[in-house]
């Protein structure tokens, strides 16, 4: 038995932020705002993942009016979400990642960006894809504003 699972995300950008993605502090001037720290790709990653469960979202587990989840690497997010996939008896057979970012320029970072996520998700990295795009500087993403991620998952009943 499979399920698939949809994750969507957004987050603005501001001068002087960390800018984290997939798990990797990335080397720009600009990074996310947010309440944890702003990786707008894990969170999408793990809306697809309860999604696939219909558990819910990243938003109601762990909701930015607590201070616990304050600052918190979202590695960890994930991590939990998985205990969570794996309880239900499930396990994740792919992930496929887009990221929409003008700038900067994150080719460079894939691989080691689906190392990341396939260590904190305990699968292979075959199992993990991450592309990168831009959107040819039209709308918020192009103009610089913001990054927005999709992600799509299979799981499979273990």
């Amino acid at each position: 038995m499979f399920r698939v699972g949809q994750g969507y995300d957004v987050h603005q950008l501001r001068e002087g932020l960390p800018m984290w993605l997939c798990g990797l502090r990335i080397d720009s001037p600009v990074g996310f705002v947010a309440h944890s720290d702003g990786d707008v790709a894990i969170h999408a990653l793990c809306d697809a993942l309860l999604g696939a469960l219909a558990l819910g979202d990243i938003g109601h587990l762990f909701p930015d009016t607590s201070e616990e989840f304050a600052g918190i690497d979202s590695k960890i997010l994930l991590s939990r979400v998985m205990e969570r996939v794996r309880a239900a008896g499930w396990s994740l057979a792919n992930a496929d990642i887009t990221i929409a970012l003008q700038a900067p320029k994150i080719a460079r970072y894939v691989s080691a960006m689906r190392e990341c996520l396939a260590s904190v998700m305990g699968v292979e990295t075959d199992a993990v894809s991450v592309k990168a795009t831009t959107t040819e500087r039209l709308g918020f993403v192009g103009r610089g504003e913001g990054c927005e991620v999709w992600a799509v998952v299979l799981i499979e009943k273990k």
